[in-house]
């Protein structure tokens, strides 16, 4: 029961860091653009290039 005493502490700890950094990120932006992001991960930039042709 006495690691009950080092345990509880850590795990507010802990949850209450967690809690900061997503607070952090909500107001840093982090979430602002949700879909860009995906259709920029998939987006084709370049466009293709021909094959030479053999001869």
């Amino acid at each position: 029961m006495e690691i009950l005493v080092i345990l509880v502490p850590l795990a507010l700890l802990l949850g209450g860091a967690g809690l900061a950094g997503f607070l952090w990120s909500l107001r840093s932006g982090q979430y602002d653009d949700l879909d860009g992001a995906a259709w920029r991960a998939i987006a084709d930039d370049d466009p293709p290039q021909e094959a030479p042709v053999k001869r």
